[in-house]
């Protein structure tokens, strides 16, 4: 028997389903930190405090850079993951970028955007 090299329509078809709910819930949770980070919500008090406590500056100013990165790493999940869909139009999904052969299921559905199996990321690192 043939060694499998890309998964079916079928298979790719139920990876489609699980991308795009992770790609709704990341875009919400992206469009929540990004509303945060420019005060949309208008929940501040910046612009009503008449004084500034200067630790209280601080913090917010590591709050706010934490939740810049928080965003930036945001965004590279969703890149990831529209990239993971193109992948499936192309059934190239779900193919071991180093070694060509196929990611476990189990791999795709946790980390539904791996571009690597464990065995090859962990290579890498090394």
């Amino acid at each position: 028997m043939a060694e499998k090299t890309r998964y079916n329509d079928e298979e790719l078809e139920e990876f489609r389903v699980i991308i795009n709910e992770k790609l709704e819930l990341a875009r919400r949770d992206y469009n929540v930190m990004m509303q945060s980070l420019t005060n949309a919500d208008g929940n501040d008090v910046y612009d009503t405090s008449s004084a500034y406590n200067v630790l209280e500056e601080g913090s917010a100013t590591q709050s706010k850079e934490e939740l810049v990165q928080l965003v930036a790493r945001q965004q590279k999940f969703i890149l990831g993951l529209e990239a993971a869909l193109v992948r499936i139009e192309n059934k190239t999904y779900g193919v071991d970028r180093m070694t060509g052969e196929l990611i476990p299921k189990e791999r795709l559905r946790a980390v539904p955007h791996a571009t690597l199996s464990v065995a090859s990321k962990n290579a890498r690192k090394g």
